[in-house]
């Protein structure tokens, strides 16, 4: 009888072992499909959406033009439909433009360099700069076609009426280039290649390069010292 009681027990304990390893068996499972389901899906509209990493970035490219979080993004490795043309976006022009006039109200000359610019004029910059200085060097200063923010429409370039720092590094020690650097954000924009960052965004620094995101936006993007491809999760 002794013996009898001691093998029911000993199957009871197996039975209730295999229970658990058959529910923690479900919930990995679970778990895995929950996982395996983070892909890239199509919506109603044709465009496709894919969380971009592990903090689950929302991507989404819709006629061939991308955004992470709703931001358009154009880079190295991202690019812009060669058709795509939506000239100088009027809320980006509007926040250049009271940059400018805030900046020159407290004693500076700032103006505008360069704005929307065409896949067919990216192209022709590009070449030439390529016949100049070489493909490896050109790549590190101008976009390719199709790669350039000017053709978002929400880049600008700024520069100031001596003229003799502009599209330069030098241009960070001019006082236009400190006041941009400390208050950009405050208008919306970033300094789109920020020093040190090459490695990240694969351009040299570009102290005149302003990229409008909204004052909200911009404001997080500064605060947090991160490359919008950091702030995006792209690297």
């Amino acid at each position: 009888m002794k013996k009898s009681l001691l093998a029911l027990s000993a199957i009871s304990l197996a039975a209730c072992n295999q229970g658990e390893i058959n529910q923690q068996t479900h919930k990995h499972s679970t778990q895995q499909t929950e996982t395996s389901s983070e892909k890239e899906t199509t919506t109603s509209d044709g465009s496709t959406t894919t969380p971009s990493d592990h903090k689950k970035h929302q991507k989404e490219v819709k006629d061939g033009i991308t955004y992470i979080d709703n931001i358009l993004i154009v880079n190295k490795d991202i690019a812009l439909p060669e058709s795509y043309a939506p000239g100088e976006i009027q809320e980006a022009r509007q926040a250049i433009d009271q940059l400018i006039q805030q900046g020159n109200t407290q004693g500076l000359n700032l103006v505008l360099r360069s704005g929307f610019r065409s896949y067919a004029t990216q192209t022709e910059l590009y070449n030439n700069y390529v016949a100049r200085d070489g493909q490896s060097k050109a790549d590190t200063y101008s976009a390719r076609p199709g790669h350039s923010e000017h053709q978002t429409g929400l880049a600008f370039d700024l520069g100031n009426t001596a003229g003799i720092d502009d599209f330069k590094v030098s241009f960070e020690n001019t006082a236009e280039g400190k006041w941009i650097k400390e208050n950009a954000q405050d208008y919306g924009f970033i300094i789109r290649y920020p020093k040190g960052k090459a490695d990240i965004t694969g351009y040299q620094y570009e102290p005149w390069h302003l990229r409008y995101l909204g004052k909200d936006t911009a404001q997080k993007v500064k605060s947090s010292g991160l490359t919008l491809e950091e702030y995006l999760g792209l690297k």
